[in-house]
């Protein structure tokens, strides 16, 4: 078959070889720069539609106003698993409402590292990628893909994605407007393919009109077909970007009838149509009928689907159509979008519905859908999608609107902006009194929503407590059963209601009330299984796995390890939620003493975890670094990840049960460091209801100990032992009996001495627990004990084999984690550190300065422990920070 382009609109097609050859070049990326109606979209879409192509061709339009980078990565990720080559490679990946593009992008250079068959991304009208982040994270894509993925990119204009490198190194094919313009030989093919003759010196004049341009032989084409007057025609015509408007209205859109011009008007407002739509917009019926013959007579008009029941219009006649409608009937737009905008949320499209809503100035409207539509919007990935819309709206209007107000709050403590959460929080709960009665209940839920996601990011227990009983009477309200829209979605009340019983499992659980949690999660759980809301369950089941930490190490490996397959399962692996897993699974085989095993996956949560918006996952990554430091024999290190996550505790209130165990693992670093006297003044500072705790009576023992003061040790486990001191995880008990134990020794009681230490093994033989047993090391008393009868000969046998091999303390075999966590501005300048971007260069790419690029450097070199660039990118690619290395070939 030789190598054609189609035109729709002309009925037939003109072979340009010399365009399908640039475009298979050798260079890896292919820009296709020209002014609409230049025909870019109907080239690249005849180029892969050739034999060959079409399987390893990976098309991706980018929709008009597109600001979401998870939306559009995801579309440039299942168009690439949609390829022959992709489908091996590419993993797939479900939405989610912190799916960051960055780690969609290193998701997708680590799955096509290997790649040695050839892939094309095509991605057309990419000038309409309105987010900045998004075309940042497409540079870096094009700049460190593997050689066998190619580009081609269409757009109006010129783009800022660095490009210029790529055309110093040979790497860059440019077609431009001038290569798209037609020659007169391929003009004349293009009027004969449409079955238009002309004489040649008539043809000549027509060509010399158009300027061989694209769009004006196509319009010339349509008009020539059956004109009484060819000669006179390509005389008058002309087919100039300046005067095309006048043609398409005189020549297009007066030749229809009254009821087509009106359908052509009216739906103009809209991206896409279909028959209902034009039907209620016009007033008219026939509104299918009428597109399906615009279609088929070629009047710039294109189907969308197989079926023929969704078009759209070419961009050049919609936004000439726009601007004919506010010529004529400039008093009917607004209208027009507010119907549309109904339309949209009653047929399941909220985000359609709320542009148009804004499109049309009626902001009490779009304040109402977003409010409806914002819970399933956040669940299934579309946050970015909120943030933009929002910021659509005046100031005047963020502040007036109670419900948008709530809206705002909802999405900034999202993002961890908790102040800005609590000032909206304020605005919203001073105006619900203005909420019509009708929605007053929904607005409540909403509210309390927020309350309680921000009550639970301050760990603040009491008052999650009280939303939660609050929520569960509103939502429980006839009124708030389904949502006003009626898009047969899951109800309003009944998504708030999964995220209320989530947000309440996840504060319960860290306050230690581990029953209560437990029911909540799980009724949150169900909730989400039946909606449909799959994140939602994941967030619920990754916190369930945390759970199993306070009852039994192997239980929570397990519920870890499934959990983390169902993040792999959807490409969850870098959300937030599989913190908790990674800390699940990493707790665990602290607990059981296999630190090397544990070192990866607490690595994962200290990668995953968002310290601005969840500063107690935050606190617990550090202290369960600290905790494995502290296993292993570090206890330097241990110190310097239990006063990292002291300086979190500010974040959350004092009954956040990380709070005291914090402080707890912070004396314990001390008495091994031998600094008594600081250990000393830790806990002369503790208030006295905290001092009384299970956790920092157990850490006074080993500070007792270390004074020489076994009797003092023994005082202060007492109501340990006995049950009456509180105490958040019941295998803290281990470690009283194994203190207990060595008081009692150097007391000089040996049967005491026994008696609690068979009961620290009774305690840890179910689990294996053995971590207690190398915090509080006594190979001697453990000797000794082994030689006398004992129900766990296996477990001291094992205890005694790993204090054998822990002095000194080992050498870790596999990457150590950065001694702080990345924060997200260092993480986006290393992910440009594999390129060959100078400091100043990375700068303006992020839209930064150039001292502020070499601070975060200088961070990673320290976080690192590196020196120099290249040193830094190959310890980021070990620890998996960024993808593997691409060999050119």
């Amino acid at each position: 078959m030789p190598n054609v382009l189609s035109f729709p609109g002309a009925g037939g097609v003109v072979s340009r070889p010399g365009l399908f050859g640039q475009l298979g070049a050798s260079a890896r990326v292919t820009v296709v720069s020209a002014p609409p109606g230049s025909g870019k979209t109907i080239l690249l879409r005849s180029w892969v539609g050739q034999p060959g192509l079409a399987e390893c061709a990976a098309w991706v339009p980018v929709g008009r106003y597109e600001r979401d980078p998870q939306r559009f990565w995801l579309s440039v990720l299942g168009a690439l698993r949609r390829t022959a080559p992709g489908s091996a490679l590419v993993g797939e990946l479900t939405a989610a409402p912190d799916l960051d593009g960055w780690t969609i992008v290193e998701r997708l250079l680590k799955d096509l590292a290997p790649l040695e068959d050839r892939i094309w991304l095509v991605i057309d009208d990419v000038h309409e990628l309105g987010s900045a982040e998004a075309r940042s994270q497409l540079e870096l894509l094009i700049m460190r893909a593997p050689p066998e993925l190619r580009f081609a990119l269409a757009t109006r204009h010129d783009l800022r994605l660095g490009l210029h490198r790529l055309r110093l190194e040979g790497e860059l094919t440019e077609i431009r407007a001038v290569d798209l313009r037609f020659t007169e030989t391929e003009a004349r093919e293009l009027l004969q393919a449409a079955g238009v003759k002309l004489a040649e010196r008539t043809l000549a004049m027509l060509y010399e009109r158009t300027e061989g341009w694209a769009a004006g032989l196509r319009l010339a084409a349509l008009s020539l077909a059956g004109h009484p007057d060819p000669e006179r025609f390509a005389a008058e015509f002309s087919g100039s970007e300046r005067t095309v408007a006048e043609y398409l209205l005189a020549e297009v859109l007066e030749r229809q009838s009254e009821q087509v011009r009106r359908l052509l008007l009216h739906t103009s407002v809209l991206e896409r149509v279909n028959g209902e739509l034009a039907n209620l917009l016009t007033g008219d019926d026939g509104g299918q009928r009428i597109l399906q013959e615009l279609e088929e007579t070629n009047a710039f008009v294109m189907a969308l689907d197989a079926a023929r029941s969704w078009f759209r219009y070419h961009h050049l006649f919609a936004d000439l159509l726009r601007l004919e409608l506010r010529r004529t009937a400039p008093g009917e737009v607004a209208a027009l979008h507010q119907v549309a905008a109904v339309w949209h949320a009653r047929h399941g499209f909220p985000i359609e519905a709320v542009r148009h809503a804004q499109a049309g100035q009626d902001w009490g409207l779009a304040g109402r859908l977003l409010a409806d539509h914002w819970p399933s919007l956040v669940l299934n990935g579309q946050a970015a999608t909120v943030h933009a819309l929002l910021a659509g709206f005046p100031a005047e209007a963020r502040a007036a609107d109670a419900e948008l107000a709530a809206v705002i709050a909802a999405d900034e403590s999202t993002r961890g902006s908790l102040e800005t959460a609590e000032r909206y929080l304020g605005l919203a709960e001073r105006g619900s009194a203005s909420v019509p009665d009708g929605r007053r209940g929904q607005v409540q839920i909403l509210l309390g929503v927020v309350r309680l996601q921000v009550a639970r990011q301050h760990g603040n227990v009491a008052a999650v407590a009280e939303e939660a009983r609050r929520l569960q009477a509103v939502a429980e309200a006839p009124d708030t059963t389904q949502p006003v829209w009626g898009a047969g979605e899951p109800a309003l009340g009944e998504e708030l209601r999964g995220l209320a019983l989530i947000n309440l499992g996840i504060t319960e659980l860290w306050a230690a009330r581990l029953e209560v949690a437990e029911g909540h999660l799980e009724q949150g759980v169900v909730l989400a299984r039946r909606m449909g809301r799959p994140f939602l369950e994941f967030t619920g089941l990754a916190h369930q796995a945390t759970i199993e930490i306070f009852r039994s190490s192997r239980r929570a490996a397990e519920r870890g390890r499934q959990v983390v397959e169902l993040a792999q399962r959807h490409g969850w692996t870098e959300e937030p939620p599989a913190c908790a897993a990674y800390m699940a699974l990493g707790a665990a085989l602290v607990w059981q003493g296999r630190v090397e095993e544990a070192e990866p996956w607490v690595q994962r949560a200290e990668r995953t975890v968002r310290a601005e918006a969840e500063p107690a996952a935050a606190l617990a990554v550090h202290y369960l670094r600290g905790l494995l430091e502290l296993t292993r024999g570090r206890d330097a290190d241990a110190l310097t990840a239990f006063r990292a996550a002291e300086r979190l505790t500010g974040h959350l209130a004092a009954s956040h049960y990380l709070v005291i165990v914090t402080r707890a693992m912070l004396i314990h670093a001390l008495v091994r460091l031998g600094d008594t006297e600081r250990a000393e003044q830790a806990l002369a500072s503790l208030e006295k209801h905290d001092s009384d705790r299970a956790e920092i009576r157990i850490a006074a023992a080993m500070l007792r100990l270390a004074q020489d003061d076994p009797q003092g040790a023994t005082t202060a486990l007492a109501p340990v032992l006995d049950g009456s001191a509180a105490l958040g995880r019941r295998t803290w008990l281990v470690e009283a009996f194994v203190l207990e134990a060595i008081a009692w020794d150097a007391l000089g009681d040996a049967g005491a001495a026994e008696r609690a230490l068979e009961s620290a093994l009774d305690l840890a033989e179910p689990d294996g627990a053995l971590s207690y047993f190398l915090l509080q090391p006594a190979p001697g008393l453990f000797e000794r004990h082994a030689r006398h009868r004992t129900a766990h000969a296996a477990l001291l046998a094992e205890i005694l084999s790993v204090l054998a091999g822990s002095k000194p303390a080992p050498t870790p075999t596999g990457p150590q984690p950065p001694l702080e966590p990345l924060t997200d501005s260092e993480i986006r300048v290393l992910r440009y550190l594999p390129t060959n971007l100078s400091t100043p260069e990375i700068a303006n790419e992020l839209y930064v300065s150039s001292n502020t690029v070499k601070t975060h450097i200088r961070n990673l070199y320290a976080k690192l422990g590196t020196h120099r660039r290249a040193e830094a990118v190959a310890r980021a690619r070990t620890l998996g920070l960024l993808a593997p290395s691409a060999h050119r070939r």
